[in-house]
């Protein structure tokens, strides 16, 4: 088959441009499609190690933190008893005969320390009273802190309140 000098040209150019066309779409688009792919990884990996070192930030700082809960336990002393201070303070909030019960227990903790927790209720008292013992008892210092709490109206004695604290501290375990 004899083909004419512009015919040959034609079928060189589409052979050029077939050509083409396979190089692009065995060898550059998939060198540039794994190129993409590999930038998104090293991107998601980026963020993965900042978030680790986010977290161990976090972690460093909760660590010193929690050191700094024994030292507090230390100052605090070995007789300090959670149930005690309460029933003091509430001795000094004028309360003392308003204690309806108080339920001390202590849990298993983390790390060589135990939660020790107690729940008292307290009838008739005022709102005043109320928040003036729990402004005495809660303390940073001491590492006491009110774990729940709950008010309602007393039923006998009308602006009077009934409470039922849980107040909670960390001990060290021996």
């Amino acid at each position: 088959m004899k083909l004419a000098k512009r015919e040959k040209y034609f079928v060189y150019l589409a052979g050029a441009a077939i050509g083409v066309f396979i190089i692009f779409q065995f060898f550059v688009f998939p060198f540039f499609d794994k190129r993409d792919r590999i930038k998104r990884g090293i991107s998601v990996k980026e963020k993965g190690l900042q978030e680790i070192l986010m977290l161990n930030h976090e972690y460093q700082a909760g660590k010193k933190g929690f050191q700094g809960i024994g030292d507090i336990l230390l100052r605090r002393g070995k007789e300090f008893t959670l149930f005690s201070f309460l029933e003091k303070e509430a001795g000094k909030a004028r309360i003392k005969s308003h204690i309806k019960y108080m339920k001390p227990s202590v849990s298993q903790g983390t790390d060589g320390y135990k939660e020790s927790v107690v729940e008292m209720k307290l009838e008739g008292i005022s709102l005043n009273q109320l928040v003036e013992y729990l402004y005495r008892i809660e303390s940073l210092e001491n590492l006491i802190c009110i774990k729940r709490i709950s008010i309602k109206e007393n039923k006998k004695k009308a602006g009077y309140l009934d409470a039922v604290l849980q107040v909670l501290t960390f001990i060290r375990a021996v």
